[in-house]
């Protein structure tokens, strides 16, 4: 399913909220949302979002506690999840684009399946790439006069979300050295405000709650966002942060960088399913359908707050919010990929990183 299909199809399937069953409560419960990553990096922050206003819209308003199970790039959580049999609505499960691709990407490691899973929220999100400010003083809209310089970089893994920014620093034609192992992109901002790391990106909740002040402070300078989709799945502006130029744009504007033919086939490809469906709720498979419209109504309610609005541009971005059948809708969405832009990438992480994935 293409995003274009999948906005038609929210529109004109628009998932109405309705009063969650009656023998559905929480009271006096505690929920754990599960979070594979460490707790500094996006995913956390967008949690730790939800998290308080999910607790006052669920039935009984149970206490909403997030936990972190950090390791192998979000797949030792994924693994943990699937064997779980939680059928009273007590565990969620929150993924990213990190966990996304070693599925798409036939990653051996991975023992999850998303069909199995019950979706009752997914969100768009967006990645901010930037410069120290040495180097900063050099992007002046293109890579030109980057392509000299040996940088360091933070990396989950080239088969997790970092791919995004890897292949796009290389289709510049700069040479970006990743440093593999650290447990979430939190760690890579770490490692960047230290000076062991040159450049970085965040996702735009992570952005929004930490590097966005290394910005402010001059010790960081916004290289290029990922970008968004229009209705016609054309990369436009990231409406979170419109003043920054896109990869399309800087890659338009570098010597050598093409916005045509496999690589950048490939690159939007795994842009669309990581980011515009980057992060996902779920509940355990074999979960009963009244707690599963529970949630989902709970999370209708909190996207329909009158403050939502304001408050999510703050702390997470503006993106959209599904819930219920869109969520699954969405979901098919982010967990897909053609066959073409699978194979440049398992191509290209054998003769970039020596991962071999075939």
């Amino acid at each position: 399913m293409t995003i274009k299909t999948l906005a038609a199809s929210v529109a004109a399937a628009a998932f109405l909220a309705s009063p969650a069953l009656a023998e559905v409560d929480f009271s006096g419960k505690t929920i754990e949302w599960v979070i594979p990553f460490s707790e500094t990096g996006g995913s956390a922050k967008w949690a730790n979002f939800f998290a308080p206003l999910l607790a006052e819209e669920l039935p009984g308003s149970p206490t909403v506690v997030v936990k972190f199970m950090p390791g192998a790039g979000s797949t030792k959580g994924a693994n943990w999840f699937q064997e779980q049999e939680y059928d009273d609505g007590t565990l969620i499960f929150g993924t990213s684009g990190s966990t996304q691709f070693p599925y798409l990407l036939d990653d051996p490691r991975v023992r999850y399946e998303y069909s199995d899973w019950v979706p009752v929220m997914a969100s768009g999100t967006g990645g901010v790439a930037y410069l120290n400010p040495k180097d900063g003083e050099k992007f002046d809209g293109s890579a030109n006069a980057l392509k000299d310089t040996a940088f360091i970089y933070g990396s989950q893994g080239a088969t997790r979300l970092d791919l995004v920014p890897l292949l796009a620093w290389e289709m510049l034609g700069m040479n970006v050295e990743p440093v593999f192992g650290i447990k979430g992109r939190g760690d890579g901002r770490l490692m960047f405000e230290r000076g062991e790391a040159t450049i970085d990106y965040q996702t735009s909740s992570a952005y929004l709650g930490a590097s966005a002040d290394l910005v402010a402070q001059g010790k960081a300078v916004p290289m290029m966002t990922w970008g968004a989709l229009d209705d016609a799945g054309n990369i436009v502006r990231d409406p979170t942060f419109p003043d920054i130029p896109t990869f399309k744009e800087v890659c338009e504007a570098t010597d050598g960088c093409e916005t045509s033919g496999e690589a950048w086939d490939a690159w939007k490809g795994f842009f669309v399913a990581g980011f515009p469906v980057q992060k996902i709720a779920f509940l355990p498979a074999g979960t009963p359908d009244d707690v599963a419209k529970a949630y989902s109504d709970a999370f209708d309610a909190v996207r329909n707050r009158p403050d939502f609005p304001e408050i999510a541009t703050k702390r997470v971005g503006k993106y959209e919010v599904f819930v219920g059948e869109n969520a699954k809708k969405a979901t098919e969405a982010g967990t897909s990929v053609s066959p073409e832009a699978k194979a440049f990438v398992k191509n290209w992480l054998q003769d970039s990183y020596g991962v071999s994935l075939k």
